[in-house]
């Protein structure tokens, strides 16, 4: 873990959905080395999470059990200051022949479980403040071939972001964090070995991918009081971007 710059969140409990492995798993590890009170979310438990940490299964889609759920976290730990909604993720898919069952479940888990987690977050926070993160893709904010219902997902969350910025302030502020492509430990099975990591890494002006602490890092932030003016923004976490095609073989 890089501890770039030092957040101190104890006594404060943040939830975050799907973080139980990769991108959720360092975000919540980011806030647990901050002193927080970590609360996960994800349909199945596992067995290697820290002995202090809280779990609830559930199925986010359903949004009686996403609402069943944040309540019972607040239950078992008292309160809810901070939540990150992580949880997502799509298989690739063809456009023209993707079923109307495959959409609407990628849709779902992409944003709908997101906006019930997040309205029955703001619920419970809106007594005594609170923070609430979106966590989007780049494919939101482009063309997304072969993950469309994920991008347009994504797309909905980031204006949904933009909306509850606005509706719950001034006392729960959301914000959206839009991150690039991210190492984790599937890394490798999903982009295609290690060579294929270096070609990627070598296209980024970074000339890396983002590590799951780099997320954790804009996650502290936005829910800490150095962020106390901002809802309603997206930072996007990218590297710098794709480098364009004419500028890549120059010395």
């Amino acid at each position: 873990m890089r501890a770039l710059v030092s957040f101190d969140f104890t006594g404060h409990v943040v939830l975050v959905t799907g973080g139980t492995k990769g991108i959720g798993r360092g975000i919540a590890e980011s806030f647990a080395a901050a002193g927080a009170t970590v609360a996960v979310m994800a349909r199945s438990a596992v067995d290697d999470l820290p002995a202090d940490w809280l779990f609830e299964a559930a199925d986010l889609r359903d949004g009686d059990a996403a609402a069943a759920a944040v309540d019972a976290i607040v239950g078992r730990a008292g309160r809810l200051d901070v939540v990150v909604n992580n949880a997502g993720g799509a298989p690739p898919a063809d456009t023209a022949t993707a079923s109307p069952r495959f959409s609407e479940r990628v849709i779902d888990l992409n944003l709908l479980s997101a906006m019930y987690v997040a309205q029955r977050a703001n619920h419970h926070m809106q007594a005594d403040g609170g923070s609430i993160i979106n966590i989007s893709s780049v494919t939101s904010l482009r063309p997304a071939p072969t993950v469309a219902a994920y991008g347009a997902a994504k797309a909905g969350l980031l204006n949904f972001t933009l909306t509850v910025g606005q509706e719950w302030a001034p006392t729960v502020r959301v914000n959206a964090i839009t991150p690039g492509m991210v190492f984790t430990d599937q890394s490798e099975l999903h982009y295609g070995g290690a060579e294929s990591v270096a070609a990627i890494e070598a296209e980024i002006p970074m000339q890396r991918m983002a590590r799951p602490d780099d997320i954790g890092n804009a996650c502290l932030f936005l829910a800490s009081p150095a962020a106390s003016y901002v809802t309603g923004a997206n930072i996007v976490i990218d590297g710098g971007g794709d480098i364009p095609m004419f500028l890549r073989d120059r010395d």
